[in-house]
């Protein structure tokens, strides 16, 4: 990516992380001896905030850009406690603990974002495994870090609710067979009936990312920002986009 003035955006440094522990007194002895996690020291929040510290002083920006819900494909009444716990942790407690541990290495009017989706306040048929129910917990603990961060660190916290885009992550819970996958009729049934029917680009995501980050979304915070061409606003639609999903 070539930036404003013309140098190139280079990576500095890549820190590996695992969101679902805190604390290194919190890794399982099966995870330290497992292959995937070979070679690596300090991947738990509080040690990744702890060496960002050290290496930066203070940081502007912080972008929870994470979920993981090992159900997701299961219906809400089919899913396990364990995988529902398991879909809150890894996709809603991640951020207060990031907000918890990196907190006080950010500057102040610093900014923090997350990622959410739709199925946190409507029901999106297929998008389950108990992830639903995290967006949910992810969009109300914005609102109350936003109230707790702003007084301790004067940072900024919000969320994106994104509408469908086709992605790595929605792949997971794609349905089966001949016909269309689960985001492919999202995106179909949203581009027919928003109030912009057009496509939605991961660029629309970003610009709207970028504000947030910057000083010009200053004074606002503890806001779930819809980017989905305003398709969370309709009640009743006048078309019904064609295409069927198999989420069996």
């Amino acid at each position: 990516m070539i930036l404003s003035d013309g140098s190139k955006m280079s990576i500095a440094k890549v820190y590996p992380l695992d969101a679902v522990f805190d604390y290194p007194e919190d890794v399982p002895e099966e995870t330290k001896n497992n292959k995937r996690y070979a070679g690596l020291d300090g991947f738990t929040i509080s040690e990744v905030a702890e060496s960002v510290g050290k290496d930066y002083g203070k940081i502007d920006i912080l972008v929870h850009s994470l979920a993981n819900g090992p159900e997701v494909t299961k219906p809400l009444m089919e899913t396990s406690r364990r995988g529902y716990l398991a879909a809150s942790s890894a996709s809603a407690y991640s951020l207060v603990s990031c907000v918890q541990k990196f907190g006080p290495v950010m500057n102040e009017g610093g900014s923090i974002i997350s990622l959410s989706y739709i199925a946190s306040e409507k029901v999106i048929p297929g998008y389950g495994g108990g992830m639903s129910s995290a967006k949910s917990q992810l969009e109300s603990d914005t609102r109350v870090l936003a109230y707790e961060a702003g007084r301790a660190y004067g940072i900024k916290v919000n969320t994106i609710s994104a509408g469908p885009l086709k992605s790595r992550a929605a792949s997971a819970i794609s349905g089966k067979g001949e016909k269309k996958s689960f985001i492919e009729v999202g995106i179909d049934y949203c581009k027919a009936n928003a109030p912009l029917p057009k496509d939605l680009k991961s660029d629309d995501v970003g610009s709207t990312a970028a504000f947030l980050c910057s000083p010009l979304s200053g004074a606002v915070t503890g806001m779930t920002v819809y980017v989905d061409n305003g398709m969370h606003a309709m009640g009743m639609v006048q078309e019904v986009a064609v295409a069927q999903v198999d989420v069996n």
